[in-house]
């Protein structure tokens, strides 16, 4: 089995609803996505999938969240925009995105600041 990963970020804003604390205010994070997808074949060229075509995928789905108040991003209304929310999002979205029969998506791992984060996974 190969797993492979590439990496992302995004700056965004966002406040927890309902929450007993700080985080109910608003404030920001630097985000830091990973991706990891897994496929027990390569391809003709001995590749399992082209980092080029993660990481474009990676960067198209971050870019709606990327510089914006997540507490209005369409693809997360009717949701706290927690860290355990965005990454079951992109996880999903990314599935989308690249699992292609041979390749599939395995785990997103979404880090609201270095010490803290979530690894989301079907």
């Amino acid at each position: 089995m190969f797993e492979l990963f590439v990496e992302g970020h995004f700056s965004a804003a966002h406040r927890l609803d309902r929450y007993p604390g700080n985080c109910a205010r608003w404030h920001g994070h630097n985000w830091q996505v990973t991706v990891y997808a897994e496929t027990q074949e390569l391809n003709d060229l001995g590749m399992a999938v082209d980092f080029r075509t993660l990481k474009r995928s990676l960067a198209d789905t971050l870019d709606r969240f990327d510089h914006r108040d997540l507490n209005e991003v369409a693809e997360l209304e009717g949701s706290n925009p927690t860290c355990e929310v965005i990454a079951r999002f992109l996880f999903r979205e990314l599935t989308r995105l690249v699992n292609d029969g041979r390749v599939r998506v395995s785990r997103v791992r979404v880090s609201e600041t270095p010490n803290a984060g979530v690894i989301y996974s079907e």
